[in-house]
């Protein structure tokens, strides 16, 4: 995008395509007004509701309400008008093709949120932010995202750029008038920056957890041919996905669906694994990817049929698993009254125990994410975070070594630069582009 680009006028459909009560379309930059003024039959008046006929020419092409939005009281910053018009598909492409040919050119991906970050209306954490509340796909996801939105993570980051800075600032001072100011005392220097690594540590320790509730978790099902994995996999989805029937080997292949327990779960149903010498090839690859499904989820349900009991081919199974996180559960319960210990024990078929079962996997997920994070961090700003503690070691290391302090704030000021990244006081055009092509036309 060259610097013409960066200010002229943009316009975009901003709700999804398709039949719908209401349908947005935004327009910013400095003609906004201009061109909204001269296809709109109502009049424009900023900070009030408008309403009136889109026309081309004397042709009426939909009734809409008008929101208009004066610089710097928008969300881009800029003069910003959003027409809103019935849902339908051709409605909201005929406004969108008028507003093109009277002055405005297409918006690119992001490019409203990215105009919002040049014109300091966002940092950068907080316009990534955007696209994962848009993109969330569970409620505590979106939850999260909305701290980040709010300038959770921003403040944190803020925190730990004005220990440094003025761990920075002492040792600037020092080395440029040692008339007047004492160099900091090594001693004091090493504190400085075993605490703003420990404050980096922090929110680093919440990475993991943050990818997964971004990306999510995988959960397998396995087990023998036949003990119920197609029936609880239909049953914790509360739809009829797998084919259920009594003949051995049914599923042949490996079936997913999502699943919202609180973190994107990815529910994988696998073939039953077995020896034996007659099944034929189809069923033998079958396994095959059950076996893989099995050591690549994060957690696997090992099932069996109690009213047959833990046999020889069961055990083989959890031996297989036994290095996994895994819950072992009983099927056919409402067959037996006997249950066995250390096991939960349901009916696929009638849902009895099936709530256990999902509290037993809420509880697991807990583990990988716990409800009570603070705020949410993805790839970029975690490799920002690690660099930033890279170059804090390297000065820490070095002031324990009594290292010329000019040196030191070599790597002081570094760790600045990484910090600032996070939030976009530093950052070159090609991250920033990729960063706003991962959102939609429209935001």
């Amino acid at each position: 995008m060259n610097i013409i680009q960066e200010f002229d006028t943009i316009a975009a459909i901003s709700t999804p395509l398709g039949t719908g009560g209401v349908g947005v379309i935004r327009i910013s930059g400095e003609k906004s007004f201009e061109i909204t003024d001269k296809i709109f039959t109502g009049k424009i008046t900023p900070k009030m509701i408008c309403h009136g006929w889109i026309k081309n020419g004397e042709k009426k092409i939909d009734e809409v309400v008008v929101l208009p939005f004066k610089n710097p009281n928008s969300y881009t910053g800029e003069d910003v008008i959003e027409i809103q018009c019935h849902g339908g598909l051709n409605v909201v492409r005929n406004i969108l093709e008028l507003v093109l040919k009277t002055g405005a050119r297409m918006a690119e991906r992001g490019e409203f949120t990215k105009r919002a970050f040049l014109n300091r209306k966002l940092d950068l954490s907080q316009a990534e932010a955007v696209a994962d509340l848009i993109h969330s796909k569970t409620q505590n996801f979106a939850i999260q995202s909305a701290k980040n939105l709010s300038g959770v993570l921003s403040v944190k980051v803020n925190e730990i750029k004005k220990d440094i800075f003025e761990t920075l600032s002492k040792i600037v001072a020092g080395i440029d008038f040692p008339e007047d100011v004492k160099e900091p005392e090594y001693e004091d220097l090493i504190k400085d920056f075993e605490l703003q690594i420990g404050k980096i540590d922090n929110i680093l320790t919440g990475a993991k957890s943050s990818n997964i509730m971004r990306q999510g978790i995988k959960i397998a099902i396995v087990g023998k041919p036949n003990v119920g994995k197609s029936s609880l996999f239909n049953t914790l989805l509360s739809l009829d996905r797998a084919i259920v029937t009594e003949i051995a080997g049914t599923t042949r292949d490996v079936l997913t669906e999502t699943l919202d327990l609180g973190i994107p779960v990815t529910l994988i149903d696998t073939a039953g694994i077995r020896e034996d010498e007659n099944i034929d090839k189809v069923e033998e690859i079958g396994i095959e990817y059950s076996k893989q499904a099995a050591k690549e989820a994060d957690l696997v349900i090992f099932m069996y049929d109690i009213t047959c009991g833990l046999k020889e081919a069961d055990k083989l199974i959890l031996d297989f698993i036994k290095n996994k996180k895994h819950i072992i559960i009983a099927n056919k319960c409402d067959l037996v009254s006997q249950r066995p210990e250390n096991t939960i024990c349901i009916s696929a078929k009638s849902e009895i125990g099936i709530e256990e079962l999902k509290e037993k996997i809420k509880g697991i997920i807990l583990e990988f994410s716990p409800e009570d994070m603070e705020f949410v961090t993805n790839n970029r700003q975690q490799d920002c975070l690690e660099k930033a503690r890279e170059s804090l070691i390297q000065a820490y290391e070095a002031a324990k070594v009594k290292e010329l302090q000019d040196l030191i704030s070599i790597d002081v000021k570094q760790a600045l630069l990484c910090l600032d990244e996070i939030t976009g006081e530093v950052i070159t055009d090609d991250i920033l582009n990729n960063i706003f092509e991962n959102f939609c036309i429209g935001k």
